[in-house]
């Protein structure tokens, strides 16, 4: 790479991904980004905008010589988004409302230089047994999924329990859809 590569995110398991495409890169986080998108905007473009809106913040401190990443994960069930859950009952009524369908994970991506910009999302479908109460309880005392969102990680037990389908890309539902990345900066680069 030409380029010295910025990852704009504090997730642990984004960092994990880009560093398994074998390529140095540094983590920069501006506090209080905001991620809000407006009203109106389709379910389908919401992470998007916001890995947009992520990666502009950085606009005024991007170096010549960078490329930086931004994303943003959303669960989306027929039309509702799934967020990060904010306390048990909320990543219980999370869970219950993931088991036994198929929902979909989608990634915003944006990269950007100092010349360019390229902003794309990958959608993953994602069908999971029917959880029991206890299996739902059980994840969420033993993995507090509180910074997830849909409140689960494939990776996690949850995952490997109860996941029954998959539609897409695995690394994608984990928050980096590193195979589309890894093929966009080499077009960029």
């Amino acid at each position: 790479m030409k380029k010295k590569i910025i990852l704009a995110s504090n997730s642990p398991r984004r960092k994990e991904l880009l560093a398994g495409l074998d390529v140095d890169f540094e983590v920069k986080v501006l506090p209080d980004i905001d991620e809000s998108y407006p009203d109106d905007l389709p379910v389908e473009d919401i992470a998007q905008f916001i890995a947009k809106e992520k990666a502009a913040a950085y606009v005024e401190l991007l170096k010549s010589d960078e490329l930086l990443i931004t994303a943003d994960t959303i669960v989306v069930v027929d039309k509702e988004i799934l967020g990060k859950p904010e306390d048990e009952d909320d990543a219980r009524r999370m869970l219950n409302t993931i088991s036994g369908r198929t929902h979909q994970v989608i990634t915003g991506v944006c990269l950007m230089t100092s010349e360019k910009t390229k902003a794309f999302a990958v959608v993953t479908d994602v069908t999971f047994k029917q959880l029991t109460d206890k299996e739902i309880d059980t994840y969420i005392k033993k993995y507090k999924p509180f910074d997830k969102a849909g409140a689960y990680g494939i990776q996690e037990w949850i995952g490997y329990i109860g996941v029954t389908n998959l539609s897409g890309s695995y690394f994608n539902v984990m928050g980096l859809p590193v195979q589309r990345i890894y093929t966009e900066m080499q077009d960029m680069l």
